[in-house]
């Protein structure tokens, strides 16, 4: 092991792949499990090769969570570095070996004050030196790379390990310095001990509250593997847990979880940890279901213990209940949020705004919604809880807020890199995408979406990629890459379907129909919004249905097919007059235009355009300028048209558009007027997506397309697919052209 902790071996972490089935490629494991691979095994390609051929059927597919530690998925790769270590002078090795344990698992920068206190010679460090293995630094020893620092550490006895260990507890004197001191003082531990046990606990309290989860989980872990009392080993190991997760290393913490589901009861804390990771890499509808549990059985008293975790496993009964609202969110079976409150009501519990915001929307109590939505929205002032503010950038999104959604997503995602919670930042990222995509900054929105999925693999979070990738396929939808598009929302939906989510399933279906509606396949969009709005939980999303209504009018007018887009519009109207968003009022005043006949329309746009100046849903404004223009021109009110006809193309070619920009171009056309485009003297930025600008850089720069599918977590054949959409937006035919083309824009 790398650590000098030796936990339990994880049931099935290290078997090969099935015998006789030949090497596995790094490119046939699932995008999550590649992403987090090549994290796990420091980038190096070949240890990569050997690790992907060493997972379980299960393991590459994401099902069983990957080794904790590099040794398990590329021990070969290390026994090459060994050999090296074992190579060098005696004196050499004992150098290396505690400037290693002063560097990994936990840093502590404390091999200067170990050197000065014991007068160590340092001079044995030249052999390694020479030998290319390790060099001197400002502050110490650094490592050719962290295969040579782990053998290192590996290559020495046991007994010298804790005396490295003893010697950097023993310099380590600060308050500051306390946690890391007893990660040491456990790490030289020769066996159990309750009075060690106490102290890496409340070492480990004090990391969390510093925002170091990553050291609070090795405190913990080996807070667990010295207690005494089997009854609070469970307690120790969810903390840890809980602690892992949200340091963003997903695979430590499910093999943690797992080993402390075979210790026993830990009063609760079991059903939360198995809940947030239900939440983000399980099936929601279960999340739900533990996490309900979790915060009733949290709600109630415990019993003292020798050695006590401060708190359950995500905090107290209150933080488990916005937990479950989450899920609930996810699975799109809004009905759970009415059991939530039922059950939070029986155990003394406020129910958080969203919960009950959602519980009142499915009973149709729109006003009451409204007011608890509003309430929580309300909380996005700086510098609060992660959680919190994540759940108020929910709130303002129901409400129509998207400024006040952006906002507190951005503050979300602040105050999680503040507290070390690194999955806490994608997940806010999840919810900023609709605001930036709303308020007419889909490149913004794009690169945003795509920095936020590569987070989410990289941190185990395969329920928030899948979102994020319905999320995309949005994107691609409204830029008009219909290949693309497909390819997100299948993906999606096949991730969606199997793990019960129905917001990203009903995503993912909403994006085919608004590429459908953008490429005037009436038809094919309204036959799409009525499955979403059949489709029960797991597979489709009340509040998604809900959103869409106003797309669903638009095919269903262009259709003929007005009954059903009535009854939608009239719950929607509700919805939009409950709520007072500017926005969804100038919506519903569109789809009020939609289903009015001939000239008695016109009046019906013109308020929706002035209900738009007063939002910020530009895409959707512009999309009411070109219905309005096109009803102008039916009714040969030439002048009025083509002002509205010119307004929605220009907007349409800076939003990046360009089938939405050919509508407007049509009308135009039947209308006589010249079409004149903006599109020949725009900047790249506002010709090309976010993602392909992104991609035609680094082509530019000559990365190859599996250079740039590795960094972006894509497939090459993705990548591919993306230059030639480049290449045809651009008018070129090679790289050649593709590197003078960015040269001038980035000179202009």
């Amino acid at each position: 092991m790398v650590t000098p902790v030796n936990p339990p071996p994880l049931g099935g972490t290290s078997s090969p792949a099935l015998a006789g089935a030949g090497p596995r490629p790094v490119a046939a494991l699932s995008e999550g499990v590649r992403v987090r691979v090549l994290r796990l095994v420091h980038g190096d390609p070949r240890a990569a090769v050997e690790a992907a051929d060493r997972l379980t059927e299960r393991q590459a597919a994401g099902l069983d969570p990957l080794p904790a530690e590099p040794v398990e998925l590329a021990p070969e790769r290390l026994s090459a570095q060994r050999r090296e270590v074992r190579a060098l002078p005696e004196d050499t090795r004992l150098v290396l070996l505690l400037a290693a344990a002063d560097q990994y698992p936990v840093a502590t920068h404390a091999f200067l004050r170990a050197v000065a206190a014991v007068r160590l010679d340092t001079r044995p460090l030249e052999a390694a030196e020479a030998a290319g293995i390790a060099y001197a630094t400002a502050g110490g020893v650094g490592f050719r790379d962290a295969w040579t620092r782990i053998a290192a550490y590996e290559t020495a006895s046991p007994a010298d390990r804790r005396d490295v260990h003893r010697l950097l507890a023993r310099v380590l004197h600060g308050p500051a310095e306390t946690p890391r001191r007893a990660w040491h003082r456990g790490a030289a531990a020769l066996g159990p001990s309750a009075r060690l046990a106490a102290e890496l606990t409340e070492a480990a309290a004090r990391a969390r509250s510093a925002g170091d989860p990553a050291l609070a989980c090795a405190l913990a872990e080996r807070a667990a593997a010295l207690c005494t009392d089997p009854r609070e080993r469970p307690r120790l190991l969810a903390r840890a847990a809980a602690d892992s997760w949200r340091a963003g290393e997903s695979d430590r913490s499910r093999a943690l979880a797992a080993r402390m589901a075979a210790e026993g009861d830990a009063d609760g804390d079991a059903d939360a940890v198995t809940g947030v990771l239900a939440l983000r890499t399980g099936h929601a509808g279960e999340a739900f279901d533990a996490l309900l549990a979790g915060a009733v059985r949290a709600a109630r008293p415990r019993p003292a213990r020798t050695v006590r975790a401060a708190r359950a496993p995500e905090g107290a009964a209150a933080d488990l209940l916005a937990r479950a609202a989450e899920a609930a969110v996810y699975t799109g079976d809004l009905r759970r949020c009415q059991d939530a409150v039922r059950a939070a009501r029986e155990a003394g519990i406020d129910p958080p705004g969203v919960l009950g915001g959602l519980a009142a929307a499915v009973d149709g109590r729109y006003e009451d919604a409204r007011d608890l939505l509003e309430a929580t929205a309300g909380r996005c002032g700086p510098g609060g809880d992660p959680t919190s503010l994540l759940h108020a950038g929910i709130a303002a999104l129901m409400l129509g807020d998207h400024t006040r959604a952006a906002t507190a997503a951005v503050r979300a995602a602040a105050a999680a890199r503040a507290r070390g919670a690194a999955v806490l930042v994608s997940q806010a990222m999840e919810f900023r995408a609709y605001a930036d995509f709303w308020t007419g900054r889909p490149h913004a929105a794009e690169a945003a979406a795509l920095d936020a999925l590569r987070q989410a693999y990289a941190t185990g979070q395969d329920n928030g990629a899948c979102h994020l990738q319905a999320a995309l396929a949005m994107f691609a939808a409204l830029t008009g890459d219909g290949e693309l598009c497909r390819e997100r929302a299948a993906a999606a939906r096949s991730h969606a379907l199997a793990h019960g989510l129905g917001l990203p399933a009903a995503l993912a279906q909403w994006a085919l129909a608004f590429l459908d509606l953008g490429n005037s396949r009436y038809d094919a969009a309204a036959a799409r919004l009525r499955a979403l709005a059949a489709s029960g939980p797991g597979h489709g999303h009340r509040a998604v249905r809900h959103l869409a209504a106003p797309h669903y009018v638009e095919a269903a007018a262009r259709t003929g097919d007005t009954r059903v887009a009535r009854a939608a519009h009239a719950d929607y109207d509700r919805w939009a007059r409950a709520v007072g968003s500017p926005d969804e009022l100038a919506l519903s005043a569109r789809c009020r235009a939609l289903l009015t006949p001939g000239a008695d329309a016109l009046p019906h746009y013109a308020t929706a355009l002035d209900l738009h100046t007063q939002g910020d849903r530009a895409f959707e404004r512009a999309r009411t300028e070109l219905l309005f223009g096109s009803a102008l021109r039916r009714l040969r009110r030439r002048t009025e048209a083509r002002d509205r006809l010119h307004s929605a193309l220009q907007a349409f070619e800076s939003f990046g558009a360009p089938h939405c920009a050919e509508g407007a171009r049509a009308e135009l056309r039947a209308l006589g007027a010249p079409a004149t485009s903006t599109r020949a003297g725009a900047r790249l930025s506002t010709r090309l997506t976010a993602q392909q600008l992104l991609i035609a850089r680094m082509a530019a720069d000559g990365a190859t397309n599996r250079e740039i599918a590795a960094r972006l977590a894509l497939s090459p054949r993705t990548i591919d697919h993306h230059l030639r959409g480049v290449f045809t937006r651009l008018g070129i035919r090679s790289r050649i052209d593709l590197v003078r083309l960015l040269a001038d824009s980035d000179g202009g």
